[in-house]
C-alpha cells in the first residue's frame, strides 16, 4: 500500500473522488502522539470508524474533541471548541451545521456526495411506480378486506379501481444532475422512459456519467411543460426555494406527478394542496411528511428514507472517515462545503502549515515573510480560496519553533493554524 500511495502521489497532485489509497505513516508524528480525538454526535457506521488507527481515540466530549462526526444532530447551539478542526457530515445536506461561524472559527466541514446516490435512486424509482400503480391503494383495499372469506373472488371484481399506467414510454424531467440526479436518470432511461434533464451547473465528469439517450435543457419551463413525472434533485437555496409552485405548477401537464426526495422547501405546500385538489397534479411523493402533506389527498410520504439503507450508511461513514484522514494527517481538503478543495503533493520535508485564513491580499505574502526571516526554507507550498475563505498549505525544510507559529496565528484574517510534523 505504501508504494501504491508514493506512485499516486507522482502521478496526481490530488486523487480523484472514488480512488483508494492509502496514507503516510503517522505514527512517529508528534502531531498524533497526542493522540487525535474524534467525537460522534450520532451513531456513525462501524465500516467507517474502524479505518481510523490507533493514533486516533472516540470521545463523548464534544468539548474536547479535534474532528466530529455526525449525521443528523443539529449543531447550531452547541458550543465549537478552540480544538475542533473539522467536522464530517456523513450524508449530503448540511442544514444542521452553522456553516458561517464553523467558518469564521477555521472549522472545515465536510459531506459525502454521492455515497447516497444509490439509496436514493431506489427510493425514486420506487416513489414513480408507486404513483403509475396506485399500489399503495391496492394494499389499504387488502388490509380492509382481510377478513373476507371470499376475498380472492371479491379481489377480482376490485382491483379496477387500482388500475395505473406503466412509465416506459412515459417522460421523466430531472431537475438537478448531480450524483443521484445522473443515478436517476440513468435508471429512468434503463426501464425505457423518455428522460429529459436541466442543471446549469452540469459538471464534465457528470455528463460523461449521464446516458447519451438524456436529453439536456437549458430551461425548466421545458420540463414543465413536456413531462408526466419530474422529480427534483437539488440543494435548498434561495433561487430553489419554492420552486414548485402555482406558477411554475401552471405550466405542467394535467396529471403530472412530482417527486421530492431531495428537500422539504423546495415544494410550496400550498400550492401543491390547491393543485392536488383539482387534479391538476395527480401525485404528490415526498420523503418530507409535514403537517400540511400528511392531510393532503394523493399524498404518499416516507419518513425521510430516501439514505437510509445499511449501504447508504456505510458508504457515507466510510467517505467522511478518509476525508477527515486526509485532511488531519495530509491537509488535504476534499468535499468541503465551506472551504476550498486543495491539495499538496507529500514530499520530503520537516512539517507542513495548514493555515485556515481570510481570501485577503498579501496574506501569503506575511506567512512567508515570518518563516523566511526565521531562515526556514520552504520546498512548496499553495493557496486555494473560495469566496471570503482561503486555505494555504506551506512546506517547511525545518520546523518552525512555537512562538513562529503564534506570530503566524496574530497576523489580522488569519483564522487557524495547524502543523502537520513529518
Amino acid at each position: 500500500m505504501g508504494a501504491l500511495f508514493s506512485f499516486m502521489i507522482k502521478c496526481s497532485q490530488y486523487p480523484p473522488p472514488d480512488t483508494v489509497f492509502g496514507y503516510p505513516d503517522t505514527s512517529n508524528t508528534k502531531e498524533f502522539m497526542k493522540m487525535t480525538k474524534v467525537c460522534c454526535l450520532n451513531p456513525i457506521s462501524e465500516i467507517g470508524t474502524k479505518n481510523f488507527t490507533e493514533e486516533y481515540v472516540m470521545t463523548d466530549t464534544l468539548g474536547e474533541a479535534d474532528a466530529v462526526l455526525v449525521r443528523s444532530a443539529n449543531m447550531h447551539e452547541l458550543d465549537l471548541p478552540e480544538s475542533l478542526v473539522a467536522i464530517a457530515r456523513a450524508g449530503a445536506g448540511v442544514n444542521n451545521i452553522p456553516l458561517d461561524r464553523c467558518t469564521e472559527q477555521g472549522i472545515v466541514v465536510f459531506n459525502t456526495p454521492g455515497a447516497n446516490a444509490n439509496g436514493v435512486k431506489e427510493l425514486v424509482i420506487a416513489g414513480m411506480l408507486l404513483a403509475a400503480r396506485d399500489i399503495d391503494g391496492g394494499i389499504r383495499w387488502v388490509d380492509a378486506n382481510r377478513d373476507d372469506a371470499a376475498i380472492s373472488k371479491s379481489m377480482e371484481k376490485s382491483k379496477k379501481l387500482f388500475a395505473g399506467t406503466e412509465i416506459k414510454g412515459k417522460t421523466l424531467g430531472v431537475i438537478g444532475l448531480g450524483a443521484i440526479g445522473i443515478e436517476v436518470a440513468n435508471a429512468a432511461d434503463a426501464l425505457g422512459m423518455q428522460v429529459i434533464g436541466y442543471d446549469p451547473f452540469l459538471a464534465v465528469s457528470g455528463a460523461l456519467r449521464l446516458s447519451r439517450q438524456v436529453k439536456i435543457v437549458e430551461q425548466t419551463d421545458a420540463i414543465f411543460e413536456q413531462c408526466d413525472y419530474i422529480t427534483l434533485h437539488v440543494p435548498l437555496l434561495d433561487s430553489t426555494k419554492g420552486m414548485i409552485n402555482r406558477e411554475s405548477i401552471a405550466k405542467m401537464k394535467d396529471g403530472a406527478v412530482i417527486l421530492n426526495y431531495a428537500r422539504d422547501l423546495l415544494v410550496n405546500d400550498d400550492d401543491m394542496a390547491e393543485a392536488l385538489e383539482s387534479g391538476k397534479i395527480r401525485r404528490y411523493m415526498t420523503d418530507f411528511p409535514n403537517e400540511k402533506t400528511c392531510h393532503m389527498k394523493n399524498v404518499i410520504a416516507t419518513p425521510h428514507l430516501g439514505a437510509s439503507t445499511a449501504e447508504s450508511e456505510d458508504n457515507c461513514a466510510v467517505m467522511a472517515v478518509d476525508e477527515l484522514r486526509e485532511f488531519l494527517e495530509m491537509g488535504w481538503i476534499r468535499n468541503s462545503v465551506n472551504y476550498p478543495s486543495c491539495s499538496l503533493p507529500l514530499e520530503k520535508c520537516a512539517c507542513r502549515i495548514c493555515i485556515m485564513n481570510v481570501n485577503r491580499p498579501n496574506m501569503i505574502v506575511s506567512f512567508s515573510s515570518v518563516l523566511s526571516q526565521a531562515g526556514i526554507n520552504i520546498p512548496n507550498m499553495t493557496n486555494k480560496s473560495r469566496g471570503e475563505a482561503a486555505y494555504t498549505l506551506i512546506d517547511c525544510d525545518t520546523v518552525p519553533d512555537e512562538s513562529l507559529i503564534e506570530r503566524i496565528r496574530a497576523i489580522d484574517g488569519v483564522r487557524k493554524v495547524r502543523v502537520i510534523h513529518y
